[in-house]
């Protein structure tokens, strides 16, 4: 049976997801506009079509995974009781050990990225170094970055967290940490419940003290 060839924002999307792929398993110097179009299965030359320049293709990357993270997030964060929703799957959420189901839910952020999306977390760290030296590619990551805390200080406000759009900076901070320790450092030698009970736990005395504070 001959694979369709995906077209429009399909392969806009596939493009993406192919380079996501190269940077996480290759680096970037493994990422070339003919490499995505083989990993991808396209035509030749359908990527320097879509995306004519190196950085076009980078920051396509940043914001493929920023849609991901986004779909992710729930759409009102007070309505997240429901087990079914704190998962993203459909399937009940594990037991909270007392916490509330916001909390849950955000443990549930940081081992499910690790889990599931292990490729979109290396190279959105590939992506940040290189963008260190890219002020375009920067802005890109900047805002989607921004994006994302907004969605977080409504989950912290629905905790009851004073001044949540700044409480959104160190949260985020620590789950992003503990993704990359996980993915790239000494974190990998974990099994997987010890890591979550440890995000668990990091995240229940982060929140603690800032509800507190």
């Amino acid at each position: 049976m001959t694979k369709k060839v995906p077209l429009g924002e399909d392969r806009r999307d596939a493009i993406a997801d192919a380079a996501i792929h190269l940077v996480a398993t290759r680096g970037l110097r493994g990422l070339t506009h003919r490499a995505v179009d083989e990993e991808a299965g396209l035509p030749q030359g359908s990527t320097s079509y879509y995306l004519r320049t190196r950085n076009a293709l980078l920051t396509a990357c940043v914001n493929r995974m920023l849609t991901r993270d986004l779909g992710a997030q729930p759409a009102n964060a007070a309505g997240t009781g429901d087990p079914a929703r704190r998962t993203g799957t459909g399937d009940p959420a594990r037991p909270t050990g007392g916490g509330s189901g916001l909390e849950e839910l955000m443990v549930e952020m940081v081992v499910g990225l690790v889990r599931e999306r292990t490729d979109d977390l290396v190279a959105r760290y590939e992506l940040s170094l290189e963008a260190s030296r890219q002020p375009e590619l920067r802005e890109a990551i900047v805002q989607g970055g921004r994006q994302l805390r907004e969605g977080l200080a409504g989950m912290l406000a629905a905790l009851g967290i004073p001044d949540p759009e700044a409480a959104a900076w160190p949260v985020a901070a620590m789950m992003d940490g503990l993704m990359y320790d996980r993915v790239a450092g000494a974190g990998t030698t974990l099994s997987p419940e010890a890591f979550e009970s440890a995000v668990r736990r990091s995240l229940g005395a982060l929140l603690t003290g800032l509800r507190n504070a």
